[in-house]
């Protein structure tokens, strides 16, 4: 996918084997809660426009990741692979804003006729750190984002989850805190931190892109919400999940009751969106 010819290239130029968004309405979440976490992560300075990250490698077969204030041009290099047609991506050297070694997520493609990807040597003077993936056996901010994107992807695969396995209290029993019934108390009370963390947002407005929304089926809208040590993901037509750092891997379903609805709505006209909608 968008991986250039090696054979016609230097050892020190770079074979594009992906590309990722990084701006205020559509950035790695591995990488930060917001935007400005995420350009930090990367020693990037949190540029209005944003920036287009090429993951790929060297002659070698190194693994680096170059960042790129030509938005367009990753833009549409991303559509065009999306509608699998090819795409050379090679952004003017001008417009390169960082070289870091290293990949900040996994990938299972390479580049024809090179190495397997391996780190690149890091010299020995002070640097930016190897960018690398999070252990997928580990549990923390960069597990639990995740977690929530892929919630977010299989929302549907999840959604029939709850209706099987779980059932809700009744709404006017947690005055819309909504938690599942046989829980115990201390992942109802995570669930009630983080609605009320997410309501304060709509009061004090979070860092771009601590809410972000995009397209779902119908008129509904994807949302992904997220602060200090929690992910919140929902449609604004149906429930929403959330996640916490300090409940290791669970998913903890939240029902519609009376309030939600509301909360979802407002959360999604302050949401950042991509330039699709």
């Amino acid at each position: 996918m968008g991986a250039t010819d090696p054979d016609t290239g230097a050892e020190d130029e770079l074979f594009v084997l992906t590309a990722l968004m990084l701006t205020p309405e559509r950035f790695p979440a591995v990488l930060g809660d917001d935007y400005p976490q995420a350009c930090a992560a990367l020693g990037l300075a949190p540029y209005a426009e944003g920036y287009g990250l090429l993951l790929g490698q060297d002659g070698e077969g190194a693994r680096w990741t170059v960042a790129t204030e030509d938005v367009p041009l990753t833009a549409c290099a991303i559509a065009a692979w999306d509608c699998g047609m090819p795409y050379d991506l090679s952004p003017d050297e001008r417009t390169v804003a960082a070289v870091l070694a290293g990949w900040p997520v996994e990938l299972e493609v390479a580049a024809p006729g090179l190495p397997a990807p391996h780190d690149p040597p890091l010299p020995e003077e002070a640097g930016p750190p190897l960018l690398s993936a999070p252990d997928p056996e580990g549990w923390g901010p960069a597990q639990r984002r995740l977690g929530a994107d892929e919630i977010a992807l299989q929302w549907a695969q999840w959604r029939r989850q709850v209706d099987e396995d779980v059932e809700f209290t009744e709404p006017e029993d947690t005055a819309g805190e909504a938690a599942v019934s046989g829980s115990a108390e201390e992942p109802r009370a995570a669930v009630h931190r983080v609605l009320e963390a997410a309501r304060g947002y709509l009061d004090t407005p979070p860092p771009p892109g601590r809410v972000r929304s995009s397209f779902a089926s119908g008129e509904a809208r994807t949302l992904r919400v997220d602060g200090p040590g929690w992910s919140l993901v929902a449609r604004t037509d149906d429930i929403a999940f959330v996640l916490v750092d300090d409940q290791p891997r669970e998913v903890l379903p939240v029902g519609r009751g009376p309030e939600l609805p509301a909360l979802l709505e407002r959360l999604d006209a302050l949401a950042r969106r991509p330039a699709d909608g």
